[in-house]
């Protein structure tokens, strides 16, 4: 992220919610983005998710530069490059824990055989693979985040963005959760979390904080 600024406009007031951010993440980190409610940290998941984009500044994911890329192919990019993990799992209740870490694949155009295989896969590394059949409502906070997890990793993405993931967990839930991404950071993946919470946060390798839109950083 280079000079990033992001404004919105209400009743005719620009707001600006960001104030030139300066950011740069490598392959295999893992960062925590930490600041209270409404100090500009969704807004600045939405923008690494490139579920927004900036009012001003440049911004490049994976040598990707996303000004250029139109809608479709910013999905793609964020079908590929992205897994996402919500504070709330997110996770489709008619759908058993197997078929709902498909889901990424049917958009990628995996076939059938291969999306089945890759989801066994990812349950079984996230320690589920009795409860492959079982539907969400059938599973605990933790294993519905492990799901969540799972879906996020089966596509193999490059980042990890994870927006609260131990928000709606107990503490010792939250702690496996967390235990389960410093497994995956170990192996490779770069895991951006935003969190408002300081002990989740050290759980990162590297803290970034912002307060007001405005982005500084501190030692772990």
């Amino acid at each position: 992220m280079q000079n990033i600024c992001k404004s919105y406009y209400m009743s005719d007031e620009e707001i600006e919610v960001l104030h030139n951010v300066n950011l740069s993440i490598q392959q295999s980190e893992f960062v925590a983005l930490l600041g209270p409610s409404g100090s500009g940290k969704s807004t600045m998941m939405n923008i690494i998710g490139c579920l927004d984009v900036p009012t001003s500044g440049k911004y490049l994911l994976t040598n990707h530069d996303i000004e250029d890329l139109d809608e479709v192919e910013l999905a793609k990019v964020r079908n590929k490059e992205i897994g996402f993990v919500f504070q709330n799992f997110q996770l489709l209740q008619r759908m058993n824990a197997l078929q709902n870490v498909e889901l990424p694949l049917i958009y990628s155009g995996a076939s059938p055989s291969e999306r089945k295989e890759r989801a066994k896969t990812m349950l079984e590394r996230v320690g589920l693979s009795d409860k492959m059949r079982n539907l969400p409502v059938q599973l605990s906070g933790g294993q519905q985040q492990r799901v969540a997890i799972a879906r996020a990793l089966v596509t193999e993405p490059s980042i990890i963005l994870a927006d609260e993931p131990t928000g709606a967990l107990d503490q010792k839930t939250g702690a496996q959760v967390m235990e389960l991404f410093e497994e995956l950071n170990h192996d490779g993946k770069t895991i951006i979390m935003i969190t408002h919470d300081t002990n989740i946060a050290h759980h990162a390798k590297r803290i970034l904080h912002i307060l007001d839109g405005y982005l500084t950083e501190q030692g772990v």
